[in-house]
């Protein structure tokens, strides 16, 4: 492979006109296809293999058009103190509001509160509800206009109006913080290089990836039907990746201009080097997160597949498009220590940076003194990082786990505030009803099945209301609409929830009718249960394929297995964050957290996914190098301060950016977005300073050589891939001498 990438990365250096006019074509398609492309409407949010899903999909038979996915909302008035809603002030202004809101033209229908019995039992609080004939993220701007419009006239007259679900439903932004973390990146990329230029490449190919990544999802949203958070997270795993994958060739480049070799010679040897771990760091997250497939469900299965895309695309324009730019970028890309500008052109550069290395020895860098100090320590340090990681995770422990609602969402939006409201006249209960389905086709008395199962969920423990049996046309399915006595996201509506299902299982012993429980609450528990067990296999198989792409790499069984361990070490410490953060509140002002609650049901198995990853990267960045000293004849130890030498600064840089670009996306208006945004970031922190630079190195120092054992059958099984370059040693340097005699 390393000979491969060696020819690529010369040929691209060549005819960088030609690589650079493809990516731009590139872009500029995606860019006209993603402009060009119909809206995005609401992505179809399907679990399938749960109840929830099978009662949503025999909704959608037996009830024609009653479970269409057309945006509501809610628009919820409270009387002033003193005052009740029946009041005959009061109710013309509800009943002119419903008037005007009836008047729409994507309107569906508008329940009048005052004949749905939608008036709280102190008849201080009432609300209207209202359909319509689109999603939420369809609606015209008039039609979203109309309907605050109609709100504020109801506030003039003196109640107090706010308007719940999702017919305000914004397309979330990620806000400025996001600007801050690149800038961030562009700093610590000049710092890193010491010139605007160099530093300036990998944002540059970065920004391109992102822009073709990001524009083809956009092209593709409504086909796909791909939600808006997924261009989002392509975007934030795009921009990490990308910047950190040009950061290391470009970094590699500039050691081999500072060992004398021409630019082109340098730039095939980048491609060839620190290219093979790109393509197997890459690797390693493409199968991260391509398995989120293994969940089987639609929505994170495409999320999944768009950011592998997208860091797909990352690779390979690191592998052509960096050495492209280097080629246009000449002597103003300065070789490793250079300082000022360079004197001379040819020959005269080259020549001051060998004698640059064949001088004094220099003063030993900080990621050297640090190798050292694990070396000398390492069962101190090992101790201590596992201590400290363990330490960050005890708070997993009291991982709750569920999906953002309006109760969720900030208490300066009208939503939250709705939310609220029919919490205080109706119930906390009220905003998560369940709905039951009863199939009672085939059964010779359906009514008085329906009565029955009304009649025994009366009985259950935890519920406030339940409606009247609703039948369909045909008389053989029923819907009842359940209203807990507790909020949505407690531990007890579940219990409620399961006795549900554990009655329909009698009823169905008896009569043959089907009990099925639905709703967006019935929905979020199938949901969360659903990843909780998919979370081993997904592991078992992400890590497992993972673990044999690095056995191939590191030639090695304990180096790869200490690899998985420490990312379950780093993983499980950024979980136990994200729980005090998000959960229990630690630190929220600061992350601008204004609503504590569950963790996402996503996140575990999401950040699972990208963390292992991005883990590998360093994993695989850092230890190549060792790898390659200790192949090249340095002892372990010596090997262990060698790679920190070359890769100590570089990976710093790497993890410094990446950290950078996910706390950007901290400021984003969308819960999910800023979960994941300090996850990664926080995870990606603990990984790489406390696992890679800490834990790795005293673990390889405790090993000896035994860390680079492997089974001679192995061994002679495996397939060569080079990633450390052994096959360019005499094909570079030959083609180095030619050069020399030509000039000389």
């Amino acid at each position: 492979m390393a000979t491969f990438l060696y020819k690529l990365g010369r040929l691209a250096f060549r005819r960088r006109h030609f690589v650079a006019l493809i990516w731009v074509a590139l872009l500029t398609l995606a860019g006209v296809g993603a402009a060009s492309a119909p809206p995005a409407g609401t992505t179809s949010f399907s679990i399938p293999g749960t109840e929830a899903q099978k009662a949503f999909d025999l909704l959608e038979e037996r009830f024609p058009g009653a479970a269409a996915d057309g945006a509501t909302a809610r628009v919820v008035f409270k009387a002033p103190d003193g005052e009740k809603m029946t009041d005959p002030d009061n109710k013309a202004a509800v009943e002119k509001t419903v008037a005007d809101l009836a008047d729409g033209s994507e309107v569906a229908s508008v329940a009048d509160p005052y004949r749905g019995n939608a008036v709280s039992q102190d008849g201080t609080i009432a609300y209207a509800s209202v359909k319509y004939d689109v999603s939420g993220m369809e609606l015209e701007d008039s039609t979203k206009d109309a309907l605050e419009d109609a709100a504020q006239q109801a506030r003039d007259a003196g109640l107090t109006v706010e308007i719940g679900g999702d017919a305000l439903q914004a397309v979330p932004h990620t806000g400025a913080t996001e600007v801050i973390g690149i800038a961030v990146a562009a700093v610590v990329l000049v710092i890193t290089f010491g010139s605007l230029v160099a530093a300036g490449l990998p944002l540059l190919t970065a920004l391109i990836g992102v822009g073709i990544g990001v524009s083809s999802i956009t092209a593709l949203a409504s086909a796909l039907e791909l939600g808006s958070t997924t261009s989002i997270l392509a975007m934030m795993i795009g921009l990490a990746v990308g910047i950190d994958y040009a950061l290391f060739i470009v970094s590699r480049y500039r050691a081999e201009l500072a060992e004398g070799r021409e630019r082109e010679e340098a730039a095939g040897r980048a491609v060839g080097t620190a290219g093979s771990a790109v393509v197997f760091a890459g690797l390693t997250v493409v199968i991260a997160l391509v398995g989120l497939a293994v969940v089987n469900i639609p929505m994170l299965t495409k999320m999944g597949i768009a950011a592998a895309g997208t860091v797909a695309i990352a690779v390979v324009i690191a592998l052509t498009m960096v050495p492209a730019l280097l080629g246009y970028a000449g002597r103003r890309v300065k070789p490793a220590g250079a300082k000022g500008k360079l004197l001379g052109r040819g020959r005269k550069s080259a020549d001051q940076a060998t004698e640059r290395t064949e001088g004094a020895q220099p003063k030993a860098n900080l990621g050297t003194r640090w190798a050292r100090f694990v070396v000398r320590r390492p069962v101190a340090v090992l101790l201590l990082g596992v201590v400290g990681l363990g330490a960050a995770a005890v708070p997993a422990a009291s991982l709750e786990l569920g999906l953002p609602d309006d109760g969720s969402q900030p208490t300066s939006t009208t939503q939250r505030r709705a939310y609220d409201l029919l919490s205080e006249g109706f119930g906390p209960g009220f905003n998560g009803p369940l709905m039951v389905v009863v199939d009672a086709q085939g059964s010779d008395a359906p009514q008085q099945v329906f009565t029955d199962v009304s009649d025994e969920i009366k009985g259950l423990d935890d519920v406030m209301a339940v409606t009247p049996p609703q039948p369909n046309k045909g008389g053989d399915t029923a819907t009842i609409t359940v209203v807990p006595d507790s909020k949505p996201s407690s531990v007890a509506t579940e219990d409620l929830v399961h006795a549900i299902r554990d009655a329909g299982g009698d009823i169905r012993a008896d009569t043959g009718a089907e009990t099925l429980v639905t709703g967006s609450t019935a929905m979020n528990i199938d949901v969360s249960q659903k990843l909780n067990d998919a979370l081993l296999p997904y592991l078992v198989l992400v890590v497992g394929l993972a673990f044999l792409l690095l056995i191939v790499v590191f030639r090695s069984i304990l180096v790869p297995l200490k690899a998985a361990l420490g990312f379950l070490l780093s993983v499980m410490a950024a979980l136990g964050a994200v729980v005090a953060v998000f959960q229990w509140g630690w630190l929220s002002g600061l992350m601008g957290v204004e609503e504590t609650g569950p963790v996402m049901s996503m996140m575990p198995i999401f950040m699972v996914g990208v963390v292992f990853g991005l883990a590998m990267d360093y994993e695989v960045f850092l230890v190549t190098r060792m790898r390659e000293a200790y192949v090249h004849g340095e002892k372990p130890d010596e090997a262990v301060v060698t790679g920190f030498k070359h890769g100590a600064r570089v990976v710093t840089a790497a993890a410094v950016i990446m950290m950078a670009v996910f706390a950007g996306f901290i400021g984003s208006s969308e819960s999910m977005v800023k979960m994941i945004g300090f996850g990664l970031a926080i995870a990606v922190f603990f990984d790489a300073f406390v696992v890679r630079m800490a834990i790795v190195p005293a673990v390889l120092a405790l090993l000896g050589k035994r860390a680079w054992w492997l089974p001679k059958w192995l061994d002679r099984a495996l397939p060569n891939v080079d990633v450390e370059g052994e096959g360019l040693r005499s094909l570079g340097d030959d083609k180095d001498e030619d050069r020399e005699l030509v000039r000389t």
